[in-house]
């Protein structure tokens, strides 16, 4: 404690504050503050003398003191100016840069509203994609889709009537084939017992696995035949009817063979030695020749005309779904767009809060700011100065004029030293930045 005594004894002649950015100090008035120290000086002895150096009264005479500081500096108008230039300045730039985060928060206002206009667009189409959807079997014809209404229903009627077509040509083909080329003929059977084998394809696969695979996959040949037939009628050209007639005669052909070889095993059961050989004009007179080919033949051209139809039907169908599968994947694409948009509305959104941050931040700057304009700014440091003066007065009366013991006299100290450095804790004076300011109100 007496070392801090003698410093700030010694403060009286060496301890000069430099000026800083926010530490105003008029460079035409030395000579005055000079005289300002001796005043603040000769208080604190005067105070010591009247109060015999009590340090209640010493903290009393502090904040009284620190009033008469406040008011000198009130009092020095272009100091004050000065100090509060950089406060001026600073207002100035924060209330430009509030206009520029206005005109931002509305530009972003504006893109986040188009974002919203544009995401209730996109629903809106997705909405009505949806409707389009339900309604495009009731009426393709409102969407300009070559489309028949009951093209479920006849597609369904054609096909089940198709799929017993299709059992009753694999089981004539594969019970003809197996007569025509593998089955034994007895005599002792009638002609249609001959010709309809029920365990024909039992008796096939019986016979050996050629002759099983043989009477197994002859009726797809016909079903091939038919299904060209349909494709080549997709395209209508002479070169396509001149491919169908000549798959229509093939089929035929081959009916004949299958009907000219079972009429021929019929015809050497009951041949005689007067009786001429099996030919073809003895076929063509045989009744069951011909009834062999059409019960083949006939039932296969309504096989083909009822598939060509069914193939008709679905293609109407296709265009439908084709319709709404397009439709569904357009709402694909706008839940993307809307996903998209989201994206961007969120980081606008983000930008525009970042904004309203820092116009908040900078209107509350701007108050703060004109606060300070708005008070008196008192050099803590230059306060310290002076206070440091008036403490010194006050101590050497304690020295020099006091009568009291020496150790009375440390401990009389001691405690006007502690009162001394509250109250310059108490008026923001205690730091140790030279740019410190305390500001209070006017």
């Amino acid at each position: 404690m007496i070392s801090q005594i003698e410093e700030l004894f010694r403060s009286k002649t060496d301890s000069q504050p430099l000026p800083q950015n926010n530490q105003i100090q008029n460079p035409s008035i030395d000579d005055g503050d000079d005289v300002r120290k001796r005043t603040y000086h000769e208080a604190g002895f005067r105070d010591g003398s009247r109060n015999s150096g009590s340090p209640l009264a010493l903290s009393i005479c502090l904040n009284a003191i620190y009033a008469r500081f406040q008011n000198e500096e009130k009092e020095l108008i272009e100091k004050q100016r000065l100090a509060k230039e950089p406060y001026i300045n600073e207002q100035k730039t924060k209330e430009t840069e509030i206009k520029t985060l206005a005109i931002s928060k509305e530009n972003k206002e504006q893109q986040i509203n188009k974002l919203e206009s544009d995401i209730r667009i996109v629903k809106d189409n997705i909405e009505e994609l949806k409707f389009e959807i339900n309604d495009l079997p009731r009426n393709p014809e409102k969407y300009h889709i070559s489309a028949s209404k009951g093209a479920s229903s006849k597609f369904w009627i054609g096909l089940i009537i198709l799929m017993p077509l299709s059992l009753y040509l694999f089981t004539f083909y594969i019970s003809t084939s197996y007569s025509a080329f593998f089955k034994p003929f007895d005599a002792n059977s009638t002609i249609i017992m001959n010709v309809l084998d029920s365990k024909a394809f039992e008796k096939a696969w019986h016979d050996g696995s050629l002759e099983g695979a043989f009477v197994t996959f002859i009726p797809f040949v016909f079903l091939g035949l038919g299904y060209l037939i349909h494709m080549f009628g997709e395209v209508k050209s002479i070169g396509n009817y001149i491919k169908i007639a000549a798959l229509l005669l093939t089929t035929f052909v081959f009916d004949a063979i299958l009907a000219y070889q079972i009429e021929e095993k019929i015809y050497e059961l009951t041949k005689t030695f007067n009786t001429p050989d099996f030919n073809l004009p003895i076929a063509f007179g045989k009744i069951q020749f011909w009834g062999i080919i059409f019960a083949g033949f006939v039932v296969y051209l309504i096989w083909g005309v009822v598939f060509d139809f069914i193939m008709k039907e679905h293609r109407e169908k296709d265009k439908i779904k084709h319709e709404q599968l397009r439709r569904k994947k357009d709402i694909q694409i706008h839940q993307d767009r809307i996903s998209d948009i989201e994206i961007q509305k969120a980081k606008l959104t983000e930008e525009l809060n970042k904004f309203k941050t820092d116009s908040i931040a900078a209107q509350e700057r701007v108050r703060a700011l004109q606060n300070i304009i708005d008070a008196v700014i008192i050099p803590t440091k230059e306060y310290v100065l002076y206070a440091s003066e008036y403490m010194q007065g006050w101590i050497t009366f304690i020295n020099e004029k006091l009568r009291i013991s020496q150790h009375e006299k440390v401990v009389l100290q001691t405690e006007c030293m502690e009162t001394y450095h509250e109250n310059l804790k108490s008026v923001g004076a205690s730091g140790d930045s030279q740019n410190s300011v305390y500001v209070t109100t006017l």
